[in-house]
């Protein structure tokens, strides 16, 4: 086996977790090599053409105050911008963009070419070379192997990649490309224990035989709002999507069918995502709806392909014909790329550290869908904190662990080496014990300081960034000493439909209210400066939900005095009396790393974590007594 140039760190997948995790690493100014089996995919956009969305949003927020790309590119590559429950308060507001495939390509590509110290190479990685426990490197199906310190593994849905349209079956790890397989072996035989999971993905159709008379024009909001907080003004111009909906007749030609899909017949034994059915599912299983909505992307702004978003399916090609055109608007419709499902390998991801890397292989990282998530927010998080952890482990400095409480990407992390996952792992506004700390509008003020610390925020992002936050508090002081007469508010109290005022009050306390905005307070006070638009909300947000932050910040900071107090790695849990097997057999396979982790763990009773706090003091005296 050949070699050659050794690496700090070398990354696998050149999707939206690899991209992030090789450009971390080189921004630290450690030797990266990225290898991708198609130099011209690299950050391809395999499903729908859209970035963010409800919770997944907020991850794309979270990934650019880091330092991270994702949102800087969405923004280039941006043709439409909503932000979605802005009807509903400011912890679910999210922000969704639809992307040019191409544009998003093409521009993630420039990035990684032009990052100091990342080298790009188009080659099949099939085996991990692991001597004594630690990761050494990679080696290629041309049996080249690559010395690397640490590697990345982000090989999304290509591990033992098979793809089912009908009955038919193919080897492949995305439509049109090979999968990987020695690397899956190789992944096993290092001793890590791997699952098989589904997705899939609807028909692409030409809009040239599409009737927009008859479905519903959805418009992007007006400027569009952009994803990063360094972006000042979107470019591109702006697309609608369309929307339809299926019919009683869909359902039918979909039930009649049900023998020849993938999924019904048996062909497929990996677990699909729950929350992302395909059509079929969708039929069966909510036999009483009469519709199903059809959400149509359009895929850039110089194709005619639109993306049927609703109807992914694994049925046939002639079927999926037959069905897509009882479907008003589509009733001409021509299919340019057939819908299909795609079975593929994965590590259960207990077997992580909460850095991302493996228990068993020291060096080793593991980020995307190869821990069970799904989507390319999930992915393109993990990645950044796989190659900021790999980075930081070569300094010899602590791991960055985000907690629930500081990040979505914190919450996915924990909820991935905790709990575990049997299907691909999605992010819900629902899965954070914390959503109003952890806000759309504020990642910026949770994170910016870590991605500067790290290396990764460049120091003119991060001083706008402090002046921001400056300016912001000082408001915050000055609406809380500014006073006004009830003379000159009460009138427009009135108006609001407000209670009037009967003493001074300050704008602090008015804008408490519901009824008053911080546009209100600014006419009756201003300040002595015109503040930026994202302070004034930042204002006003933090004073109207004052008393629910500081609650749950209060929460908080009790369960964080659980996760400071660790958890030895040796501890022996079968030596605990009253701990029950299911139990017992959990702990042993996630080994949590603190008390707080513990807790989190399925199936965790009072009881049985009273036992193992009861251990760690017992342990932790002993220790110190030895230290006497």
């Amino acid at each position: 086996m050949s070699s050659t140039r050794a690496y700090d760190i070398i990354v696998v997948g050149a999707g939206h977790a690899g991209c992030e995790a090789a450009l971390a690493a080189a921004r630290m100014g450690l030797s990266t090599c990225i290898f991708t089996m198609n130099l011209d995919t690299i950050g391809q956009m395999s499903c729908n053409p859209a970035i963010g969305g409800l919770a997944k949003g907020h991850l794309v927020r979270e990934i650019d105050a880091l330092g991270g790309e994702m949102a800087k590119v969405t923004d280039r590559a941006g043709i439409q911008f909503r932000m979605l429950n802005k009807s509903k308060g400011p912890a679910v507001w999210s922000l969704r963009a639809q992307a040019d495939r191409v544009l998003y390509r093409l521009r993630m590509r420039q990035v990684l070419e032009e990052t100091k110290d990342l080298d790009i190479k188009q080659a099949t990685v099939e085996g991990l070379v692991v001597e004594d426990g630690k990761v050494r490197g990679i080696r290629t199906s041309l049996g080249i192997f690559y010395p690397a310190r640490s590697v990345v593994i982000t090989t999304g849905t290509f591990l033992k990649g098979l793809m089912h349209i009908g009955h038919d079956s193919f080897d492949a790890g995305r439509a049109g490309e090979f999968p990987s397989v020695g690397l899956s072996d190789s992944l096993a035989k290092a001793g890590l224990r791997l699952g098989r999971l589904k997705t899939g993905t609807p028909p692409r159709l030409d809009a040239r035989t599409i009737d927009f008379s008859k479905t519903e024009p959805q418009y992007g909001d007006e400027p569009p709002i952009p994803f990063s907080h360094t972006t000042e003004r979107i470019e591109n111009p702006q697309l609608p999507c369309y929307i339809t909906y299926t019919n009683s007749e869909t359902h039918g030609i979909i039930r009649e069918n049900l023998g020849r899909s993938a999924m019904y017949s048996g062909k497929i034994t990996g677990i699909g995502p729950r929350y992302c059915p395909s059509i079929e599912d969708k039929v069966v299983r909510f036999a009483e709806k009469e519709r199903h909505q059809v959400f149509l992307e359009p895929e850039g702004l110089q194709t005619a392909e639109y993306y049927a978003n609703g109807v992914s399916t694994s049925l046939p090609f002639d079927v999926q014909v037959q069905f897509i055109r009882t479907i008003p608007g589509l009733e001409q419709v021509e299919i340019m790329r057939p819908a299909y499902a795609i079975e593929y390998d994965f590590v259960f991801p207990t077997q992580l550290r909460h850095s991302l890397e493996t228990k068993a292989i020291d060096g080793l990282f593991l980020a995307g869908q190869i821990n069970g998530t799904s989507g390319y927010e999930e992915a393109a998080g993990q990645g950044l904190i796989a190659g900021i952890n790999a980075g930081l482990k070569l300094r010899g400095r602590q791991p960055l662990v985000l907690a629930r409480h500081e990040a979505y990407i914190g919450v996915l992390i924990d909820d991935l080496v905790t709990k575990g996952t049997k299907e691909p792992y999605r992010m819900f506004t629902s899965r954070a014990e914390y959503r109003l700390l952890l806000r759309h509008d504020n990642a910026d003020l949770r994170l910016m300081d870590k991605g500067h610390a790290i290396g990764l925020l460049p120091d003119d992002v991060y001083q706008r960034f402090l002046r921001k936050r400056e300016k912001i508090g000082k408001e915050l002081e000055r609406i809380k000493a500014t006073r006004i007469k009830p003379a000159r508010i009460n009138e427009e109290l009135k108006r609001l439909g407000t209670t009037s005022v009967a003493e001074d009050i300050s704008l602090e306390q008015l804008l408490k209210r519901p009824e008053v905005s911080y546009a209100l307070i600014r006419s009756f006070g201003p300040p002595d400066a015109v503040l930026d638009a994202d302070v004034e909300d930042q204002v006003e947000i933090q004073v109207k939900y004052e008393g629910y932050i500081a609650r749950q910040l209060l929460i908080a900071e009790k369960l964080s005095r659980m996760e400071d107090r660790k958890i030895p790695v040796d501890m022996d849990y079968r030596g605990l009396p009253g701990i029950s097997k299911e139990i017992l057999l959990k702990l042993e396979e996630v080994r949590p790393e603190s008390l707080g982790q513990a807790s989190r763990i399925q199936g965790m009773t009072p009881a049985a974590l009273s036992l193992i706090m009861v251990a760690v003091e017992k342990m932790r005296r002993g220790n110190t007594a030895g230290h006497d």
